[in-house]
């Protein structure tokens, strides 16, 4: 008996995942085209993008995910290039350097606001509605954080900001549960990105994680590969009836 081909999980579904250049956006981007998704990859670094574009044959478009005009050409080059969009990943993030709460500037507490949850916010307002007017089932899938459920000092309006996002996507879920549009929040811990140093307030060495990761039960950060891992799960079928949760990709850190 001949053998039968597998089937991706995510097979004729069309996504756009944002910070995909990078980092857990670029674990993302390889994962879903390995389960058989068409990706559009979504960054503000035209070098990164340009550079995964060609790595996943996949089409490139510079997105700055504070723009609404970006998400709305974002949206039309999907549209035009695939002829529809079911899944969206909002993986796009930043962060300040951690420091005391009352030395964080104004530019701060905007950067964090703005990409973190401006994003979100731009990206539900353009996108649901092509949802909606085509009658089709859609799948949001936020990049939140473990400090959005354990926050910690030094990094005060990070973790309100994820916070943020977090509650936004349950409201979300509940909002438009009914039109068969799907919200979730997949929390990652802190790994080896380039916002890493950022997150410890000093290089990102392995002498430097070790205190962190001590705290982690199953001994190590977040990977590309586990987040990743865990948004094809949720942006597959096999997720039909799961929406409105925090997923926590963590090692325990949480518990």
């Amino acid at each position: 008996m001949a053998a039968t081909a597998a089937v991706g999980r995510l097979e004729g579904k069309v996504a756009i995942v944002t910070g995909s250049g990078s980092g857990f956006g670029l674990g993302i981007a390889k994962k879903f085209v390995q389960e058989g998704a068409k990706v559009i990859i979504a960054d503000i670094s035209q070098e990164n993008g340009e550079r995964v574009s060609t790595e996943l044959n996949s089409k490139f478009l510079y997105t700055d995910v504070t723009r609404r005009d970006n998400w709305e050409a974002l949206l039309q080059a999907t549209l035009d290039e695939h002829g529809k969009l079911d899944i969206i990943v909002n993986n796009a993030g930043t962060t300040y350097r951690n420091k005391p709460t009352e030395d964080v500037t104004d530019a701060d507490f905007d950067l964090c606001t703005n990409v973190n949850i401006r994003s979100i916010f731009l990206s539900a307002s353009v996108i649901i509605p092509y949802f909606i007017q085509n009658n089709r089932p859609g799948c949001f899938i936020q990049i939140s954080s473990t400090a959005a459920l354990r926050p910690r000092p030094g990094l005060t309006w990070y973790n309100a900001s994820k916070a943020a996002v977090s509650t936004a996507t349950k409201t979300m879920a509940v909002e438009y549960g009914p039109k068969k549009i799907r919200f979730n929040c997949v929390c990652p811990v802190v790994g080896s990105t380039g916002l890493t140093h950022l997150f410890l307030g000093k290089p990102d060495t392995v002498e430097n994680r070790a205190a962190f990761v001590s705290t982690i039960p199953l001994g190590r950060g977040s990977t590309p590969a586990d987040v990743a891992n865990a948004c094809s799960f949720l942006a597959s079928e096999e997720a039909e009836f799961i929406t409105g949760v925090d997923l926590e990709v963590d090692g325990g850190r949480c518990v």
